[in-house]
């Protein structure tokens, strides 16, 4: 049956049967319709398809005091061999709140492990000329793929690596990165939400919440006229900050005053100690070097007076390696910290030599990685899987591991803290490793059963747990299920063909999509001051110039020459005056991807020329 709805600017055309749909907004010629193309289905974990559209339908008009639109039953779901007890309804909406068209869909009868996937809502069609047109991806920072390119990415994880954020667009009759008709898909439940591409269309995923579907799970996309990907971003922007989930600098300082002291600081990324496990995939049996070694506490001081005498006024530490075994050992059991180095005398006198020279003290850490041969290692208190497994790895130096449950690590992370009090070593900064990048975690032990949302919300725990005692709050990326709890992060630059090289292409065109949405909420950290490439910045870029683009801080290294740190400063002081600012826009110079120009909320605007290597900032009080 065919059902037609209007609200303000759109009008919808649905049959639910078909799975047909169009929307199209006032005086929209019909080829400007945005339409939905192809089936939706239930993907079995023995590999069986079981499409929407072949199963049994019934629909009526559904109304609340905030939505107006069309209820669907679906039923009689059927593979050759089977008739299977599922049940979908799902409800496709108007929401007057925003105007938004919301597609959101429950599933009922399934059993843990017996599904795999659902794909729903139908992809909308898009199949621009080339270079009419283009197509937001949340890849880590951002990327942009014009259209008529291939979208040469794998399906992706919602809040890990693959999407730091569950926000898609597509923006089409527009020069790359410019102007144009579009959309902004919001996924409202993410937790438990994937995505793939099928000829440029985005394809939305929903899997198993502890073995089954369990709960409703939607979607919701803004169209928009006259919009880039900057409009892409501010609608998110306004959806967070709409539901209280937009937590800027400013409140983040409010509640931890030290954070302040992060403004147009420098990080320098030093460490101690290296033990590599003979197990560990970093194991090199003829260099017992690389397997074993460190460096003075004591040292690591001298160098940091050094920096200090060379014109570094002001310095974030981040020390790796600092416990018993050395960088990536023994988690979470890392005390007492690397005796060969000087330990807890050691580490705490490089704690005052910091305070001294005016400098901020923060460690490695991780509750995540599980160590077999840390001290109070029991499975009992490791992921455990479906069938009763248990996660493996050896990769990482510590050698053999599991992982934590992370609703067992806010408990970890307190009687760390307590032990480094009664050392009288105190910390200014702490980094929890991984929490802000690798997938979310579940767990089906009894004991300690947690789904993937209650995983995000233990990690943001422990993240404020160090909050609560005036710590800042560190981890590797930016999830934005996690950045609520975070100041600062070890990097978030873009996806590339090889994320470790320093000759690697971009996948696509890299725009500063979170910045865009969450600049003011977050320190981000660029390395590169006069090198090209590097881990995920594009071979022929400087990561200095992505900071400037992005109003960013920047890495110095420990024994940075003074000429350099002098070079430096040009970056700081501009993360000093905008750190927090929104970055209100940042757009293409005369539709060239090579240059660039960012305003800042308080007016300043920075411009860069990657081909030239230049830029040029223009502040407002010293026009």
């Amino acid at each position: 049956m065919q059902y037609t709805l209007t609200y303000l600017d759109k009008q919808l055309c649905y049959d639910p049967e078909t799975l047909s749909l169009s929307v199209s907004m006032k005086d929209d010629l019909p080829e400007q319709s945005w339409l939905w193309t192809g089936d939706a289905s239930i993907i079995l974990t023995d590999g069986t398809i079981l499409s929407f559209s072949a199963a049994k339908c019934e629909s009526k008009p559904y109304q609340t005091g905030v939505a107006d639109g069309i209820r669907a039953v679906y039923s009689g779901f059927a593979s050759d061999k089977t008739t299977y007890p599922f049940t979908v309804e799902s409800f496709v909406f108007f929401g007057v709140t925003d105007g938004s068209l919301r597609v959101e869909f429950r599933l009922e009868g399934d059993v843990p492990g017996e599904i795999s996937e659902v794909q729903y809502p139908p992809r909308f069609a898009f199949q621009n000329r080339t270079g009419f047109g283009y197509t937001v991806l949340p890849r880590m920072q951002g990327t942009l793929i014009p259209s008529g390119e291939a979208i040469r990415l794998e399906a992706g994880e919602i809040f890990e690596r693959d999407a730091y954020i569950p926000l898609f667009g597509q923006i089409r009759s527009a020069a790359v990165g410019g102007v144009g008709n579009g959309y902004a898909m919001i996924v409202d439940t993410p937790y438990d939400a994937r995505y793939a591409f099928e000829d440029s269309m985005i394809v939305p995923r929903f899997v198993p919440s502890l073995g089954t579907i369990g709960y409703p799970r939607g979607v919701r996309y803004l169209f928009f006229r006259n919009g880039d990907f900057n409009t892409v971003a501010k609608l998110y922007r306004s959806y967070l900050s709409a539901r209280g989930q937009l937590v800027t600098l400013k409140e983040k300082i409010a509640h931890n005053p030290r954070v302040a002291a992060m403004i147009g600081t420098p990080i320098v990324h030093s460490d101690i100690a290296v033990h590599i496990s003979p197990k560990s995939d970093y194991y090199k049996p003829d260099d017992p070097d690389h397997n074993d070694n460190y460096t003075p506490f004591s040292k690591r001081a001298a160098q940091l007076r050094a920096l200090k005498a060379a014109g570094a006024d002001r310095v974030y530490l981040h020390l790796d390696g600092w416990g018993n075994h050395g960088y990536d050992n023994l988690h979470p059991d890392p005390f007492p910290p690397h005796e060969a180095s000087g330990g807890a005398d050691g580490m705490r006198k490089l704690q005052k030599t910091c305070t001294e020279l005016g400098y901020l003290f923060g460690i490695h850490d991780q509750y995540r990685d599980y160590y077999y041969d840390a001290p109070s290692f029991s499975f009992d208190n490791a992921i455990e899987n479906l069938d009763g497994s248990h996660p493996y790895c050896s990769i990482w130096y510590g050698g053999p591991h599991s992982f934590l449950c992370a609703s067992l690590a806010p408990e970890y992370v307190r009687r760390n803290y307590n032990t480094f009090e009664a050392l009288d070593i105190h910390l200014d900064g702490s980094y929890l490793d991984v929490f802000s990048v690798v997938r979310l975690d579940e767990c089906f032990n009894p004991n300690h059963r947690m789904t993937r949302e209650q995983c995000a919300a233990a990690r943001r725990e422990c993240l404020d747990i160090l909050s609560d005692r005036g710590i800042i709050p560190s981890s590797e990326e930016v999830l934005g299920c996690i950045i609520n709890s975070q100041v600062l992060c070890h990097h978030a630059p873009f996806f590339t063909s090889n994320l470790g090289s320093k000759e690697a292409l971009p996948v696509g065109i890299p725009i500063p999509l979170l910045n865009l949405i969450y600049h003011d909420c977050v320190i981000i950290p660029w390395f590169g001051m006069k090198t090209k490439g590097g881990w995920g910045i594009p071979g022929s870029d400087r990561g200095f110039l992505w900071a400037l683009a992005c109003g960013d801080t920047i890495y110095y290294n420990i024994d940075e020459t003074a000429d350099d740190i002098a070079y430096g400063k040009t970056a700081l002081k501009l993360h000093e005056k905008v750190a927090l600012c929104d970055l209100v826009s940042h757009t293409f110079v005369d539709n060239n991807p090579r240059k660039r120009k960012s305003v800042f909320s308080d007016g300043t605007v920075v411009f860069v020329d990657f081909d030239n290597d230049s830029f040029d900032i223009q502040y407002p009080d010293e026009a």
